[in-house]
């Protein structure tokens, strides 16, 4: 037996709680792992509550991350004792995920732990930070250098900004952070942002094309943010889209894409293939400075799951939130 965070959907309703599971009602896959640590990121907190149709069957082991250490494995890959860490591949959604002290999965689903990190700091990082990381390759395998002018990112006291923030500081960037909250300026600042604007802002309806600011950006929110982030990039600028923190509606116009010629790139860290993964976290592993991560990172306990969860859509929390699993 071990403990977990189940979300159960039946004629008693949408629930979810911590409670005892058997071994024996792990998903099929030819890894076990012993999990360490996972994140509480918007999505998990969003099944956790049943705000969002996240979870697709039931009962559902909510965590889209996890690091841990390797107990069984029939997967040529991997061997009992390896340390691995998982993000994405519809874990948490429609694979039991890492909100437990177990975890049943796909070996092809698994990257080796870098070196570089600790159990604790890779997740830290998460899929906020792996994601920020293909946002920044992003940008750069469209040409977008330190030298071409000034990079916005939204959400910037949440995970994916705050890694973005510090990843492109350390990379010479300029970076401006969006935010609305403003009592986080000094944060956004420590992690290397230069200015910080108001969300107020970008927030609402704007005009479809405005004056040009942006070499670059990384936008989590979507909606009239992402519009109006669009409608001020720079002429061939580059606008990498990982998030609908604001609504999955994006209410612009072509002008941008026609007029200056910038280009809109999504990123899916989801399903990204095992290749980009590895280039993402070994970027992770020279460009994150580490030191920051302690600025970053805010820890709770397996019992602290669901209290956190609303506290995180409420937007009272900054940074990446980590579960030790082991803290119950």
């Amino acid at each position: 037996m071990f403990k977990g965070v189940l979300i159960e959907n039946d004629d008693a309703g949408y629930r979810t709680n911590l409670v005892d599971i058997d071994e024996a009602q792990l998903p099929e896959g030819d890894v076990t792992v012993r999990v360490a640590y996972t994140g509480l990121n918007y999505k998990d907190a969003l099944a956790i509550t049943g705000r969002g149709k996240i979870a697709r069957q039931f009962p559902m082991i909510p965590g889209v991350d996890l690091v841990g250490v390797v107990q069984e494995s029939l997967h040529p890959a991997f061997k009992p004792g390896d340390r691995v860490l998982l993000n994405g591949w519809g874990v948490g959604e429609r694979h039991w995920g890492g909100m437990a002290q177990k975890a049943r999965l796909k070996g092809d689903w698994l990257v080796p732990l870098p070196t570089q990190f600790s159990p604790k700091q890779a997740m830290a990082i998460g899929t906020a930070g792996y994601t920020a990381m293909l946002c920044v390759l992003a940008l750069e395998k469209h040409g977008v250098k330190p030298h071409s002018g000034e990079i916005v990112v939204t959400g910037a006291a949440g995970g994916v900004g705050s890694v973005a923030i510090s990843v492109l500081s350390k990379l010479g960037y300029s970076v401006v952070a969006v935010t609305g909250r403003p009592e986080e300026a000094e944060y956004v600042t420590a992690l290397g942002a230069g200015e910080v604007l108001d969300r107020s802002e970008f927030d609402g309806p704007g005009k479809p094309l405005a004056k040009a600011r942006w070499a670059g950006a990384i936008d989590v929110v979507g909606s009239h943010t992402l519009a109006n982030i669009c409608a001020t990039t720079d002429y061939r600028g580059v606008v990498t889209a990982c998030g609908m923190a604001g609504g999955m509606e994006f209410p612009a116009s072509v002008a941008p894409f026609i007029l200056r010629g910038i280009t809109l790139a999504g990123i899916d860290s989801v399903m990204s293939p095992r290749d980009e993964r590895l280039v993402a976290w070994e970027r992770l592993g020279t460009d994150l400075d580490a030191t920051k991560l302690g600025l970053i990172t805010n820890s709770i306990g397996l019992n602290q799951v669901i209290p956190t969860a609303e506290r995180m859509l409420a937007g009272e929390l900054r940074g990446r939130v980590i579960v030790d699993v082991n803290e119950v």
